[in-house]
């Protein structure tokens, strides 16, 4: 996952592109009728993303809630969380039902972006959807998983590089 910019401007651009789409989403909502299927399931739904091996209270954890890739710009949404040791959840309310991958890192110095080395490779604990991206970079694709109203429960596992 390719480091966070951690600038004001960063912060406004992203606060503006979620305002943007969530405004969109709103307005083309409201256009498409209710908010169920007329088999009586909902278009939208709770989704719990649950990050565990969390190693300590050090620092803070992100998850991105991605739809169209592992940018930031291709994400839905994503957020930020005190650390807690063990197993965090983060709840992302409204989706629409689809496809989706989360990638999630434990910022322990809290510069709000993942660190890397000279490589690339990340230096904080990591990890994604189905658990891709542990032996080589992560697979969008391979990262999705439904969402419906039946399973709307995503689970990342966090762990160094080159460890388990």
């Amino acid at each position: 996952m390719q480091g966070r910019i951690s600038t004001s401007t960063a912060k406004s651009a992203r606060i503006a592109g979620v305002a943007a789409l969530a405004l969109a989403t709103l307005i083309g909502s409201a256009m498409a009728g209710p908010a169920f299927a007329q088999s009586g399931e909902p278009r939208t739904v709770t989704v719990t993303v649950r990050v565990s091996d969390v190693e300590s209270a050090e620092g803070q954890v992100y998850v991105g809630l991605c739809d169209r890739g592992f940018s930031e710009d291709r994400c839905l949404d994503g957020r930020f969380q005190p650390a807690s040791p063990g197993t965090m959840r983060f709840t992302f309310e409204n989706v629409p039902v689809g496809m989706y991958a989360v990638a999630a890192y434990h910022d322990i110095n809290m510069d709000e972006r993942m660190d890397s080395n000279f490589i690339g490779l990340p230096r904080e604990p990591y990890g994604f959807s189905n658990d891709v991206g542990r032996r080589a970079p992560p697979n969008f694709s391979m990262a999705r998983v439904p969402v419906t109203p039946q399973e709307a429960t995503i689970d990342v596992r966090l762990a160094r590089m080159g460890g388990n």
